[in-house]
């Protein structure tokens, strides 16, 4: 095989993984995988003649295409965190592929490709939980738009695409390869019957759930708030506050009907900090507060910058920084803030946050470095987080999960508010950093497979963007346009039954996650007994 016909297959990868995020169907992916598995044969072949080293920059490559075309839209707020962020992930994926290309030279039958499938699905999984998270890629996420037929990931969440990626991508790599040996249709029509099965009967459980499950819950009223304003250029002084304030009240008084038992604002409707503990002191708090003055009135969820200050040195978090003086510590935070009649105010603080743009990677282990950051857009400096999820509970009892923008892409961890109670999730973004990009658009989409995941509707409010409603099959019931000034009064369902998926969480990662170890174990000792052998033949 020809060098120009090895970067061409590696280019062709690239590309049909790309599409999905690009908004092509997200069946592409089913043979997204052939090019990079034809290199691996060939490489495999021809062993002597090629260094394992050969197939990992081949993957690179395409890789490298893949992250570029679907995340491109970072360099509209730095050209450097962007060329990172891709250069980064590609190295991470390529391993992956190069540690299990190690396997497929070193193992015999179809252990090396267990370990494609095992491995692929554990890089998705740490990808989920380490320091500088970045599941945007997950490859199950790639059926967003599709969701009628992955009504299943309420089962196996979005990992469980992912494997259904990998499976059928080799199913028809064998297939392909045993027909070019035999030229024989007879030799493999176990194989088609088989590659067959895997597509016919998840989409076919699929569609019958779809059009046979019935949304169910309690019904609520909604208003989503759009304020669009622009991040690039606001300003922070009173006045933009002011500003802020007043197009929010005039889009909402338009808007707002006696029907309402929820008013939704996007995250950080005012970027001034607010001290958590003296929210009513704020005008611009207050003013918002008039909305939910006595009983019958809508709650209200906005999101804010919030602050809160340690005085005793045992509270501190590794996360606070020092007053000017050096009086106090205190944490920032990025925050859905719950207000009702009843004056109490409800405060969730965002635990999954941006690596580079809301928190320091590894900042236990580098804390030298200060408030060092990769300035990808949005609240800069590291933030306090909470360790895990709370919900917000309404004095009738609802429970909503209050997202927050970059939380809305783990399934896991918006699965562990669902499990604590909550009946709808309310997600508050603000994707305007990306400007008119792919970007928003595919935040808006795995919103949709939360939806599936946790059979829980979906009122989600950008600041621009998309705000809308989505139901418990991940169908988009309303939705504003980009970049307009909006609100919409819209009905949601709270249910509160449980799905397999929320009960058990990533268990796909987890189990492939220890397959890996065994295979790892596997190729150290293979590699070691070799070596060993190696030099007995030389003393010898």
């Amino acid at each position: 095989m020809k060098r120009s016909l090895r970067i061409l297959l590696s280019v062709m990868s690239g590309i049909m993984l790309s599409l999905p995020w690009l908004g092509f169907p997200g069946w592409l992916l089913f043979a997204a995988f052939l090019p990079l598995l034809l290199l691996d044969h060939f490489f495999l072949v021809n062993r002597s003649a090629y260094k394992s080293i050969a197939m990992w920059s081949h993957a690179f490559l395409a890789f490298f295409i893949w992250n570029s075309l679907t995340t491109w839209w970072i360099m509209h707020a730095t050209l450097t965190g962007a060329i990172l962020a891709v250069v980064a992930n590609s190295l991470l994926m390529s391993g992956v592929v190069w540690l299990a290309h190690l396997i497929r030279r070193n193992s015999a039958g179809a252990m090396g490709y267990l370990a494609w499938i095992v491995f692929w699905l554990t890089f998705e999984f740490f990808h989920f939980h380490w320091d500088i998270e970045w599941p945007w890629l997950t490859l199950g996420n790639g059926f967003a738009d599709n969701v009628s037929i992955i009504q299943w990931y309420e089962y196996t969440g979005t990992l469980g695409g992912s494997l259904w990626v990998w499976v059928i991508n080799i199913a028809i790599f064998n297939l392909l390869r045993v027909y070019s040996l035999t030229r024989n249709y007879r030799a493999v029509r176990y194989q088609a019957a088989f590659l067959s099965a895997l597509v016919i009967i998840p989409v076919g459980i699929s569609l019958i759930r779809y059009f046979t499950y019935t949304p169910r819950g309690i019904s609520r009223n909604v208003l989503l708030v759009q304020p669009n304003i622009d991040p690039y250029s606001e300003t922070f002084d009173d006045g933009a506050i002011n500003d802020k304030l007043a197009g929010f009240i005039r889009i909402t008084d338009n808007a707002l009907t006696p029907e309402a038992d929820y008013i939704i604002g996007p995250e950080t409707v005012f970027e001034q900090q607010w001290e958590e503990d003296k929210l009513d002191m704020y005008p611009a708090f207050g003013r918002l507060r008039e909305y939910t003055g006595t009983e019958g009135k809508p709650a209200i969820i906005i999101g804010a910058s919030t602050y809160r200050i340690y005085r005793d040195p045992d509270q501190v978090t590794q996360t606070a920084r020092k007053s000017r003086d050096g009086a106090f510590w205190y944490d920032v935070f990025n925050s859905a803030i719950f207000s009702d009649h009843t004056g109490r105010n409800q405060v969730y603080h965002k635990s999954i946050l941006v690596s580079g743009v809301e928190k320091m990677p590894f900042r236990k282990y580098l804390r030298f470095l200060g408030d060092v950051i990769i300035d990808l857009g949005g609240t800069t400096g590291t933030l306090g987080v909470q360790p895990y999820p709370t919900n917000f509970i309404a004095p009738n009892g609802d429970q909503l999960a209050p997202v927050i923008c970059y939380e809305s892409v783990f399934g896991g961890y918006v699965g562990r508010f669902v499990s604590k109670g909550a009946q709808l999730i309310v997600i508050i973004t603000n994707d305007g950093w990306w400007k008119n990009t792919p970007g928003y658009r595919q935040h808006f989409s795995f919103a949709r497979l939360r939806a599936v995941e946790t059979r829980r509707d979906i009122a989600r409010s950008a600041n621009t963007g998309i705000s809308g409603v989505i139901s418990q099959r991940g169908d988009v019931l309303v939705k504003t346009g980009w970049w307009q000034e909006d609100a919409l009064m819209a009905e949601v369902l709270l249910n509160d039954r449980l799905t397999f998926y929320v009960k058990t969480g990533d268990y796909i990662g987890r189990i492939s996650m220890f397959v890996s170890a065994l295979l790892l174990l596997y190729l150290i000792a293979t590699v070691l007994k070799r070596t060993k052998k190696i030099r007995t033949n030389s003393i010898a």
